[in-house]
Parts: structure tokens; sequence; C-alpha cells
């Protein structure tokens, strides 16, 4: 009797524990919403709801964010400084940010450059020349291969392009390797918020490094949305969708027939630049690759480099394209 009577206590103060928790989780959304809300426009493209901010006037430039990122790592200080030449559209992937995806949509690159190739149909915007971070830059890539007639030429800022040796997956991201979609959902609406808090100074340390974080990042470059539920369950199952698919991308490298800049940081401490970036410089028939010194977060920590670097890749491009 003693042992059922513990039993039922201690289900009982999982269950008062987990509600709290969750209540903390939509108490602490509620107040970054409140707080910075979604900076554009909403436009429906293939079956995802996609929030898009537009600046500037002039040729197109599309920018496309990275791993449990947003468009605010671009409207941080890239964006405004392309915005005197080009028409600047920003976009939050699907699932990310504001925009949102269904839950029977595929989170592999090709069902997120299907997406995106439908919302730059719907903007009429293509040919369009593209810009990718990270996992944006992957993106990029896919849209690249699997919609040209999409993308006139690419600028990719610390591009995964290839899957590390041994699938490893760097320590800031292996909490998002949950499989289970339940298990993922529970641990999204419950710890997932408390810990990314007490954990965020790590994190962040290794994200950014070797240069530091920016104080307003939270904020200005919208830093805190990570703590969204959804945008946790969606990062999780952006990162495990990658391996399923980035292979078949990479070997097709080689048929791509478009510019392709490519800028690192030497010390990027979540991507190799020999592995990402200098590997598809050699698969690439005109690609180039540029080394700078910096990390991974190169649109927010150095982000007039990175506005020049997208700029004369594109001017580049147009240019040869008006030959």
């Amino acid at each position: 009797m003693m042992a059922i009577r513990i039993a039922v206590a201690a289900m009982l103060f999982l269950l008062v524990a987990g509600a709290m928790l969750a209540m903390f989780a939509w108490w602490t959304s509620r107040g970054i919403r409140a707080a910075l809300p979604p900076q554009g426009r909403f436009i429906i493209a293939g079956d995802v709801r996609f929030h898009v901010h537009e600046e500037g006037e002039g040729p197109t430039l599309l920018l496309i964010h990275g791993l449990a990122g947003q468009m605010r790592h671009y409207t941080y200080g890239v964006s405004r400084r392309l915005s005197s030449q080009f028409r600047v559209v920003s976009i939050d992937r699907p699932g990310s940010g504001y925009s949102s995806r269904p839950a029977s949509m595929s989170a592999d690159l090709s069902a997120q450059a299907a997406a995106v190739a439908s919302l730059i149909d719907a903007m009429q915007l293509g040919p369009v020349f593209v810009a990718g971070h990270s996992l944006g830059g992957a993106l990029a890539l896919t849209l690249a291969v699997e919609h040209p007639r999409c993308v006139s030429g690419l600028a990719l800022i610390a591009p995964l392009t290839h899957l590390p040796e041994g699938g490893e997956v760097p320590p800031a991201f292996r909490a998002l390797t949950i499989s289970s979609s339940w298990i993922r959902t529970l641990f999204a609406w419950t710890v997932a918020v408390p810990a990314s808090i007490a954990g965020s100074r790590a994190v962040l340390e290794q994200v950014f490094g070797p240069e530091p974080v920016p104080k307003d990042f939270g904020t200005r470059g919208g830093g805190l949305m990570s703590l969204f539920p959804h945008q946790f369950i969606a990062a999780s199952r952006d990162m495990q969708a990658v391996p399923g698919r980035l292979p078949a991308i990479a070997a097709r490298y080689e048929e791509l027939r478009l510019p392709v800049r490519i800028l690192f940081g030497r010390g990027d401490r979540i991507l190799d630049w020999k592995i990402n970036g200098q590997a598809l410089a050699d698969k690439v028939a005109d690609a180039r690759l540029e080394l700078v010194d910096g990390g991974h977060m190169l649109p927010v920590t150095r982000p007039e480099l990175t506005a020049g670097f997208i700029r004369e890749s594109a001017l580049e491009t147009h240019a040869r394209q008006a030959m």
C-alpha cells in the first residue's frame, strides 16, 4: 500500500512539474513574441506560411538563414547595408521564426527547397541571386541543383556542404538529436526552455567563437526566439533530416553552372572550412573560396564584411549576365 501511495505521489509531482514547465514555456514565448514581433508580411507558398521581410529597390537578393535561426540574423546589419543597391528579401525558413510548416511536411533539404522555389514563383523573383548561411547554404545549394531556373548565382557564408566524417554533431546542437517526435515535443514544452536559458552562455560561445557574442544578439539578432518550443522542434527535425538528403545533393555539385562564392571564417568552431568550403570549391567549376578572420556567425559579428561579400558576388553575377 505504501509503495502505491509513493508511486501515485511521484506521478502527481511529475504531472504538476510538467504543467508548470509548460506554463513557463508558454509565458516565455508570449513575452518574446510581444518584444520581437514579425518584421514583415506572410505569403503562403508550397504549403508553408512564409514570413518575408523586404527592403530596398533594385535587383533582388534572397537571404536564407541557418539552423535554429531566423531572418534577424540578416536584418541585424546585413540587409540594411545592401538595400541601397538591391531589393533585399529575407525569409524565415519553413518552420523557423514566424514561418510555419505543416507537421506532415518533410524537413529535408529537397522539401524545403521546393517550398522556397514556390515562394520565388509566387513573388515572381526568379531567377534570383541567393545568399545562404550555414544550413541556409545547404538549402541554397539544393535550390540551385534541383530548381536551377530559380537561381542566378550563390553567395554562401560558412555553408554546410558535406557531412562531417563520422557524422559528429557539434556540442552546441546535441540537444537537437532527440529522434522520437513525442519525446522531442515533450522536451520542447518542458525542459528545453529552462535548460536553454541555463546553458546559453556555453552554446553561444561555441557558435560565435572565437568572436564575442554581441550584447544585443538576443533582441536585435533574434537570439531569444530560439526559446520558442516550435523553434526547437523545427531545428531538431531540420538537423536530423540533413544526412538523408545532403549526400545526394553533394553528388551533384559538379552539375552547377552558375557563379558560387564562398565565405568562411578561419576560426569557425561549427563547420570546418576545408570540408565545407574548399571541398565545394573543388567540385564547382565557377566557385571561389574566401577566408577571413572570424567564426561561424559572420552575418552578425561581421555584417559589413558579409554585406560586402554578398554585394560584390551579386554585382559580378549581374555584370556577367548582362554581357
